[in-house]
């Protein structure tokens, strides 16, 4: 089956085409024409044609998270995530109990390569409990604990299905997960982490290339777990800045952060080093109020208020609560970058970090069609997989 998208502005990875044509064919990119063959087909009536978003750090949606750990969850976060342009995903977990844990991986095992009725999962990010206690967040902590080979081996019968792992590198064992993961073709992150510039710069040697959500959970000169004032040490966002080996993500919300540290990120990382994620939780497209960030077992109550999550007490953020489709906005709007670089940052990047940019993340023939058609304002308004248009009741974005 062949199906030709014309009569728009086709979004590439370096440039608009204008009143270009893309085929697909088999579920496949067959071609991209600098003009329209034909005006048969998708008439995209001046409107964008984008590669589908790709969600590195994503808890959940509609009232659902995937740490809920059932079938009907994990399909209903896939679902919420596609209606804003979301179409592959990295189902992200939670600091919890190993059971907790275990339950998600073999959905993200189950659903491979599988129809969710939404995005498509592209296995695991496993994020938590190598967490370090002071950097938390909205975790619960009672389940916080140091990698060891006894526990995390059993996380490893899953490789196959965990496409990330996020650790911190200060923690005991810390090391050898890692090592043990590259040996599983598990890519490591580190997050959730107070340790120093040096403790970075020796997990960049052990291997890791990704740091979660800059700015966030992690350490700086200012807190740092140090006993003296001087001389100042650098920390986890200082070495995210400087090692050039290091890939990293922002919550572009435009609650998480202010217009300058997306500017400041985007002008040291640049846009093949730099993803944009929505940390969501399960309060997207839900009403303000009182939610469980995690599992409905032990997770951690938090408020959906404004916009984005809080802490109960007001006093610090819990994860976010808005499609991509907001954060493209957002960081478009926010930082006057090109379109088709902001879009990258949302597709092709994400797809690099994840080591899957040989099959998705941008309008390129040989790909799989996922795409979008957006309006000049970026709203969604039609979401294809594999060439297939999803039927999804479409919300708009925030």
């Amino acid at each position: 089956m062949t199906t030709l998208f014309h009569g728009g502005t086709i979004v590439l990875p370096d440039r608009l085409l204008t009143n270009g044509a893309v085929e697909v064919r088999d579920g496949r990119i067959a071609a991209i024409h600098e003009s329209s063959p034909s005006n048969e087909g998708v008439d995209l009536r001046g409107r964008y044609l984008t590669p589908g978003y790709i969600d590195l750090h994503v808890h959940g949606g509609d009232g659902a998270d995937f740490m809920d750990g059932t079938e009907d969850a994990f399909k209903t976060v896939c679902r919420a995530h596609a209606r804003h342009g979301t179409t592959s995903l990295l189902p992200t977990t939670t600091v919890a109990r190993q059971d907790q844990i275990l339950a998600v991986l073999e959905l993200c095992r189950q659903f491979h390569d599988q129809t969710t009725g939404g995005a498509r999962s592209l296995g695991a990010h496993f994020y938590g409990p190598y967490f370090g206690r002071e950097a938390a967040g909205c975790h619960p902590t009672a389940s916080l604990r140091p990698p060891t080979r006894e526990e995390f081996q059993t996380y490893l019968d899953f490789s196959d299905h965990i496409a990330t792992a996020t650790v911190a590198p200060e923690l005991s064992g810390a090391e050898e997960f890692v090592h043990a993961c590259q040996e599983n073709a598990i890519r490591c992150n580190v997050g959730h982490s107070h340790c120093t510039f040096e403790e970075m710069e020796n997990a960049v040697q052990w291997g890791v290339r990704h740091v979660d959500h800059l700015f966030c959970a992690m350490s700086d000169r200012a807190r740092l777990r140090q006993s003296q004032t001087y001389p100042m040490r650098g920390g986890v966002m200082e070495a995210t800045l400087f090692f050039d080996e290091l890939t990293t993500e922002v919550i572009a919300d435009g609650k998480h952060l202010q217009r300058e540290l997306l500017q400041l990120a985007y002008k040291i990382k640049g846009p093949d080093r730099l993803a944009l994620v929505t940390d969501c939780n399960r309060a997207l497209d839900m009403p303000d109020g009182e939610y469980l960030f995690g599992p409905l077992e032990g997770g951690e109550p938090i408020l959906r208020r404004d916009g984005v999550g809080i802490m109960p007490d007001g006093k610090s953020l819990a994860s976010g609560v808005v499609g991509m489709d907001h954060c493209v906005k957002t960081f478009h709007e926010l930082t006057q970058v090109s379109l088709p670089e902001v879009i990258r940052m949302a597709s092709l990047t994400p797809a690099k970090i994840a080591g899957r940019e040989d099959e998705i993340g941008s309008i390129e023939v040989g790909k799989r069609a996922d795409l979008l058609i957006q309006s000049s304002d970026l709203e969604i308004e039609a979401i294809f997989l594999d060439g297939k248009e999803l039927n999804l009741s479409l919300r708009k974005s925030e």
